[in-house]
């Protein structure tokens, strides 16, 4: 899975190494998504694009998923044999026809001139509830035997389900989160997130720090000014809460998130300097940040928290 600019990392080298690594295709969003990584794939039907009214994707020969009479009509009227991945909505509630409608749409799809390539489910709780996701894909299992054509590319598992149940893998399963090494402690991440330190100044007791005076010092303090805000991915929600790394120390941020600069209190790092470089995730000395508990922080996700990286943040890529 690539969307959204490959998790905020940037889908054309995480395709890449993704795809060098064994990966036999890609997953993406939009129609747009699509022609950034084409190229990338040694046939363009192993591009998938997931979301809605995406026919556009049908010129670049991408497979598409379709859930509806209409999405086959639409495609049909191409006059292209286009690959599409039939979505069964299972439990989910979003895109995907009906269990009971899916033999009817997979005869349309073939009686239509497209391509039955894949047939696929999304599940809702696999991160949370074993329960469901074995009523899913067991609902799933009875509508692959019932669609009466070749299913084509079968597949249900984003990155929880994979990772905890791999016996509902069958032809292939869609990692996500996983990639990036996030949501599960197995996983060595894949991103750190840094910023530098521009500034360092001793305020006395009582000085207050940020818009809205929300942090106050309770005694003479050392306080860091990082250039790194909420237009690049630090939520305002973060104000005086959680840690930065500061020469393999933590330093806790303080005061409200502005657009360009955080505070940070280095009261207890008292060697730290202008030009240093600060961890938001990220391991420093012996001490690590994980994105997750910037989730926590910030009241999310640590898919929003990828996600939210503004363009601002400068893309280092390694080995």
């Amino acid at each position: 899975m690539v969307k959204a600019n490959g998790y905020g990392l940037g889908a054309v080298p995480v395709a890449r190494a993704a795809l060098e690594a064994g990966a036999w295709g890609l997953a993406v969003a939009t129609s747009s998504e699509a022609a950034e990584v084409v190229e990338l794939v040694e046939d363009p039907e192993r591009v998938l694009v997931m979301g809605g009214l995406n026919t556009g994707a049908a010129e670049l020969g991408c497979a598409l998923q379709v859930s509806s009479a209409a999405q086959v009509q639409e495609l049909a009227a191409t006059g292209r044999r286009v690959p599409v991945h039939l979505k069964v909505d299972t439990g989910m509630g979003r895109f995907g026809c009906r269990p009971e409608e899916a033999p009817a749409l997979a005869q349309a799809i073939v009686e239509a001139g497209l391509r039955l390539a894949g047939t696929w489910t999304h599940f809702s709780s696999a991160d949370s509830d074993d329960a469901l996701t074995r009523r899913q894909f067991d609902l799933f299992e009875d509508v692959l035997s019932s669609l009466g054509v070749d299913p084509g590319l079968r597949h249900a598992c984003n990155s929880a389900a994979a990772l905890r149940h791999p016996e509902f893998a069958l032809d292939a399963v869609r990692t996500g989160i996983a990639i990036y090494g996030c949501d599960w402690p197995e996983l060595r991440p894949a991103l750190s997130l840094r910023a530098l330190l521009t500034n360092v100044m001793t305020v006395p007791a009582g000085w207050t720090v940020g818009y809205g005076a929300t942090w106050r010092a309770e005694r003479e303090a050392r306080i860091g000014t990082v250039a790194i805000g909420y237009a690049d991915g630090v939520f305002r929600a973060r104000g005086n809460a959680g840690w930065v790394l500061a020469r393999g120390r933590r330093a806790p941020l303080i005061g409200r998130v502005s657009m360009d600069a955080i505070s940070v209190d280095l009261s207890d790092v008292d060697d730290a300097a202008v030009g240093d470089t600060v961890t938001l995730i990220g391991s420093d000395g012996g001490e690590r940040i994980s994105a997750e508990q910037v989730a926590e922080w910030s009241g999310t996700i640590s898919y929003e928290v990828l996600t939210a990286l503004g363009p601002r943040v400068e893309r280092r890529y390694s080995e």
